[in-house]
């Protein structure tokens, strides 16, 4: 039986970014050794690149383009990493939360948005035209997703007839929300990976613009983007186990402990997506997104209010 879900001290929050970047590189290391299998290297070789290139990157010397607008640009490298920490805050861990706010499905969803101008500002402030491209590619991206994301979303919320995360948790007590929601399941799990520009949505970051956002980003400030990217990826993951998976709910184990093992294979199946899913043009992404995505969207939910209504 999922226990209740209480607010912790605020002294537990040190905790928190530290929970939330062994995740984001449990989920680096996933990627690489899932890269040198691909190429025939050993496993372990590619688990323990990120490390690697961890140490190679704080001994990079930072490179500065021309006329560079350097504030802005650090900004949106470092900011990614600051709106992971601030999704996790209503992510409860079993019956514990950080912030039981009475709107925290709403305040993840603010966070979301904010992501669209860091990824904007990390391409302005290169003053390059390839990581200007790939800005405006993440921003074509995030028009067609965000508004089904928004009801994907709403639709617990719906379900729950609250807002509060707990609340949302607490309602499917007795049938997991996947299970009668697929499709805003669905659309919340392609939208994670898009908003982290991450496998099929990382065209702003595409080898056919020299790394787009990714181009004249060195040292430091790549460290904090490449670990920005992993982290939101991570948050991602965790909000849909109380979303969608029940939180914390499952047998034998603690609460806490079901929330941790259902993120972690969240964000497996993320990371693993890079590698089987080939790169969407953001135009072709739009027609699919307004004509299919949106109106299945709006379905999902009308249908879900009809069952509230009704019972």
């Amino acid at each position: 039986m999922t226990e209740p879900i209480v607010q912790v001290s605020p002294a537990w929050a040190v905790l928190a970014p530290l929970a939330l970047l062994l995740f984001a590189l449990a989920g680096a290391s996933l990627n690489g050794a899932l890269i040198a299998r691909s190429v025939g290297r050993p496993f372990r070789s590619g688990a323990s690149a990120p490390l690697a290139e961890v140490a190679r990157l704080l001994r990079q010397r930072r490179q500065v383009t021309v006329a560079a607008d350097v504030l802005l640009w650090r900004i949106g490298a470092g900011g990614l990493v600051v709106v992971a920490i601030l999704k996790i805050l209503v992510i409860p861990l079993g019956p514990w939360t950080l912030a039981d706010l009475d709107v925290g499905v709403v305040w993840f969803n603010t966070m979301d948005v904010m992501i669209w101008a860091l990824f904007w500002l990390i391409g302005w402030g290169a003053n390059s035209a390839h990581a200007l491209i790939g800005g405006y590619r993440f921003l074509s991206l995030a028009v067609s997703y965000e508004l089904p994301l928004m009801f994907a979303l709403i639709t617990p919320a719906v379900a729950a007839r609250s807002l509060r995360v707990g609340d949302v948790v607490a309602a499917q007590h007795d049938l997991w929300f996947v299970i009668w929601m697929p499709v805003a399941f669905v659309i919340f799990c392609g939208s994670v990976i898009a908003f982290s520009s991450w496998g099929p949505f990382a065209t702003g970051a595409g080898r056919d613009i020299a790394g787009g956002f990714l181009a004249d980003v060195s040292g430091v400030d790549r460290l904090l983007l490449l670990t920005g990217r992993y982290a939101v990826l991570t948050a991602g993951a965790a909000f849909a186990v109380p979303l969608f998976l029940g939180g914390g709910d499952g047998a034998l184990l603690p609460d806490w402990l079901w929330t941790i093992v259902k993120t972690a294979l969240v964000l497996a199946v993320f990371v693993a997506i890079r590698h089987r899913a080939p790169t969407i043009r953001p135009d072709r992404f739009a027609e699919v997104a307004w004509i299919i995505v949106l109106p299945a969207a709006l379905l999902q939910v009308l249908v879900v209010a009809i069952i509230v209504v009704g019972s």
